[in-house]
């Protein structure tokens, strides 16, 4: 396959494994699992065909890993970012200091009110580091890298759960708990403030 060809077979995959199933006629199961050979007849009926070789080589080759195997490799699904019913059955564990989020600048206003929101997803995701966070970002525009408080979060009882590819996942990200950059004052005439300014 192509770098193309994997790049829209990875976002049909993405949509039938996470938001939408039915769409080509395949069960998950609680854990978000299904059957590879199910799906991959499923996708060849629907005019996406994808051989059991090429599905393992791009779930392998996947930087961001959306997807994960079974150790037997019969079965198959998404790694996180699911809006369907699914328990990925991931421990509680202990998050570093820091995490991180990507967004854009048009979405700090709501951040600030109402900190960060999972949407139409279980869970909101953040990164271990600012690079991966700026890349996330930048699916939208200009990444805006902000800096969450995981660790006291934490401390005050909010759950955080690290997914296979490893991004940490948590219900939501309170206000508080998100380091966001200060507020670009707005533009006011340069000669407001000016002993030469003339009278009113």
């Amino acid at each position: 396959m192509t770098t193309t060809d994997d790049a829209k077979r990875s976002k049909f995959l993405a949509l039938v494994l996470r938001h939408d199933p039915g769409r080509i006629g395949i069960e998950l199961d609680e854990g978000g699992w299904t059957s590879v050979p199910a799906l991959l007849a499923a996708c060849a009926a629907h005019g996406v065909p994808i051989s059991a070789e090429a599905l393992r080589a791009l779930v392998e080759r996947s930087d961001k890993q959306r997807f994960a195997l079974s150790p037997d490799g019969t079965r198959i699904r998404a790694s996180q970012g699911h809006s369907v019913p699914v328990d990925l059955g991931l421990p509680v564990v202990t998050p570093p200091e820091r995490l991180f989020h990507g967004t854009v600048e048009a979405a700090l206003a709501g951040i600030r009110e109402r900190g960060l929101l999972r949407g139409s997803r279980h869970d909101v995701h953040l990164s271990s580091d600012p690079a991966t966070a700026a890349r996330v970002g930048a699916r939208r525009g200009r990444p805006v890298v902000l800096a969450v408080r995981a660790a006291e979060m934490a401390a005050v009882g909010h759950a955080f759960r690290r997914a296979d590819n490893g991004v940490w996942l948590v219900e939501h990200v309170p206000p508080e708990f998100v380091e966001l950059p200060a507020p670009t004052p707005c533009p006011t005439d340069p000669h407001s403030d000016s002993p030469h300014a003339p009278p009113a």
